[in-house]
């Protein structure tokens, strides 16, 4: 029996699985994103990181979905990285989207989301990805995301569009400035999963009105940009995954039944859907 080593990449987190035999190994290690990294960089994370937690086992066959792996460039960059670590591994890189549609969907036709540090969707025909809507990234999609709600959150704050009970929260919490916010954003490495921090703000403060036409704004935002492009969205299940759409799953809920929509599966990661999926239960 082959060892396999799964793994589920955002810009965030990485989470991996090792399965040998009945046995499964769960890891987690910093996002890998060939966007902000180079080929070489990531595998400086999989040696460093990952590697050791191994404990000497070897994978046969590695199945990394992760984000930016969609186009070629990306894909031979992770590829390479991981080649040089396992050179006998059969080792298979696909997009993480494609990742979140097996969790979901298996091999049932249906609609995939994920409302992460990013946000991304597609029409999914139970074999492969149909049709997919543009993955702007932060700067100019990403709506209905971590970065998407936690840039809302900065504009409230930095415009004086909070009321003060809301500003006061947010200086109490975070500490910082107008010079150190756009430092971070404009300057330093992974704005995005800066931007994202902010969405625990957001969590904290459940029940103020600002607070829920953010969420509720920034979620219709994914749903006409995205959801909304796909005709088969009137007739099959619209599924979600990542930790956005997992903590603010009563939004989706109630924006599917506004729109008449069939809400499908919420879950927070794909790991358990992934394992299901490569071991042949769904």
């Amino acid at each position: 029996m082959s060892t396999q080593l799964i793994a589920d990449s955002g810009s965030t987190k990485t989470e991996w699985c090792l399965i040998d035999g009945h046995k499964k190994n769960n890891l987690t290690t910093q996002g890998i994103s060939p966007y902000f990294l180079t080929s070489h960089e990531i595998e400086t994370i999989v040696r460093m990181e990952m590697l050791p937690k191994l404990k000497k086992k070897t994978p046969d066959q590695i199945f990394f979905y992760g984000t930016g792996c969609s186009n070629a460039s990306n894909i031979k960059s992770v590829y390479q990285a991981f080649k040089r670590v396992f050179p006998a591994a059969e080792i298979v890189i696909d997009h993480d989207l494609m990742g979140a549609a097996k969790a979901l969907c298996g091999h049932e036709k249906g609609i995939a989301c994920i409302l992460g540090t990013g946000s991304n969707s597609c029409y999914y025909n139970g074999k492969k990805i149909v049709k997919n809507s543009p993955g702007l990234g932060y700067v100019l999609g990403d709506e209905g995301s971590g970065a998407y709600l936690g840039k809302k959150v900065i504009q409230h704050y930095l415009y004086g569009t909070f009321e003060p009970e809301l500003i006061h929260r947010f200086e109490e919490k975070y500490q910082t400035n107008v010079t150190l916010i756009l430092e971070a954003v404009y300057r330093q490495s992974f704005p995005n999963r800066y931007l994202a921090g902010f969405t625990s703000f957001l969590t904290e403060n459940r029940g103020h009105y600002m607070i829920e036409n953010i969420i509720e704004d920034g979620f219709n935002d994914f749903f006409f940009n995205h959801i909304y492009k796909y005709r088969e969205s009137w007739n099959l299940p619209i599924n979600f995954i990542g930790s956005v759409a997992y903590g603010f799953r009563d939004v989706l809920k109630d924006l599917c039944h506004s729109y008449e929509l069939q809400l499908g599966k919420v879950l927070k990661d794909p790991m358990a859907g992934l394992i299901k999926y490569h071991q042949g239960l769904i």
